[in-house]
């Protein structure tokens, strides 16, 4: 029961004139497919009745005009039309040839397009739902009814066999053909919105200026490693930039910009994929070292520390150098991150206090 809550409970927009795309292909193929038929249904009375029936013609000309509607009107108006076209196409069918025709099956077109319409509130598309299954089942009592024979009812039975023929045919192709045409949507909205989120994911986790990533998704990643490999070392760093405001208050916060990306590139020159680096926040970054042990990343940082003193920058013709402080952490398998991280920043800090320009184990 609780579906058919979420069903009657849900949403919809607002009907304009605009169609959605995927609707308007349903409904643009149908009406084709449609004219197709009745045409075909037009030259072929005479052949298995000996008699022309000119309902077909007045339904293809009618039907193309639908079609032609498409293009001009609001989503339900088209479906309106594209209804009474069917109800009384299947009417004169049943009443022209019985209920062994066929026909009454087209019924369901209409029943998948209103509920693949997204301006149609759910209440409607239920009213929609018991008003076809009411005609049908009037329609099926009236093609029983002894006193009301159907006109051609003494078709024969090879003229009976291409009539139900034909009208199976077509409307198994115009069911597939709005299948198709739907759940292709449906699969191309989902595609979509999956390439959205991930994009949205990303751009989450990432740093707008350096392209690093950013706090959360590196917390993220070490969490994953702990997860995956929970016998493995590893260290945590956290750096930060000395005198970083001397540097925006010296050459302007476009120099400061402009330092944090060179710096983000010497970081992933560096890195070699030995470890992951982000940016931790304002001028600080937290380096990621997995496998390493206390000793190893105390060089990775050292050699680190070093090419970043090395490192000549020149902004607006302005000469300048920078150095940084690290503070490294090593896993002791019983430490939460948070205590590992804390534990990291502790050291940057005792390596300020030091004289900057060091790293700290």
């Amino acid at each position: 029961m609780g579906f058919f809550k979420d069903f009657l409970s849900q949403k919809v927009p607002r009907s304009g004139k605009e169609i959605p795309a995927y609707y308007r292909r349903a409904l643009s193929v149908s009406d084709g497919m449609l004219i197709v038929y009745f045409v075909l249904s037009f030259f072929l009375f005479p052949i298995i009745n000996q008699h022309w029936e000119w309902v077909p013609a007045v339904m293809a000309a009618g039907t193309a005009g639908g079609l032609w509607m498409v293009r001009k009107h609001g989503a339900r108006l088209n479906l309106v039309v594209y209804s009474i076209l069917c109800l009384v196409w299947v009417g004169w069918s049943v009443y022209t040839f019985g209920w062994g025709g066929g026909t009454q099956h087209f019924l369901t077109l209409i029943l998948v397009l209103v509920f693949f319409n997204v301006y149609e509130k759910p209440l409607y598309k239920v009213i929609w739902f018991l008003a076809l299954l009411g005609i049908r089942v009037l329609l099926f009592s009236l093609s029983r009814n002894q006193w009301n024979p159907a006109v051609y009812s003494e078709m024969g039975e090879t003229a009976s066999t291409i009539y139900q023929t034909t009208n199976t045919v077509f409307f198994f192709l115009l069911l597939a053909t709005l299948c198709v045409i739907f759940s292709t949507s449906v699969q191309d909205t989902e595609r979509q919105l999956r390439l959205r989120n991930q994009t949205l994911y990303k751009e989450a986790g990432t740093d707008p200026l350096t392209g690093l990533p950013n706090r959360r998704a590196m917390i993220e990643t070490i969490e994953k490693y702990q997860k995956s490999e929970p016998e493995s070392t590893f260290c945590v760093a956290i750096a930060d930039i000395d005198f970083f405001k001397k540097v925006n208050d010296t050459y302007g916060h476009n120099c400061g910009d402009y330092t944090l990306v060179k710096l983000t590139e010497l970081f992933a020159e560096h890195a070699g994929g030995k470890y992951s680096v982000c940016r931790w926040g304002g001028e600080e970054f937290c380096f990621f070292m997995p496998g390493m042990n206390l000793d190893e990343a105390k060089i990775a940082m050292n050699d680190l520390c070093f090419a970043v003193e090395r490192m000549k920058l020149s902004f607006e013709e302005n000469d300048f150098s920078i150095t940084i402080t690290i503070g490294v952490e090593e896993n002791d398998y019983s430490s939460p991150l948070e205590d590992l991280l804390a534990g990291a920043d502790e050291k940057l800090y005792m390596g300020k206090e030091q004289g900057r320009n060091r790293v700290v184990v």
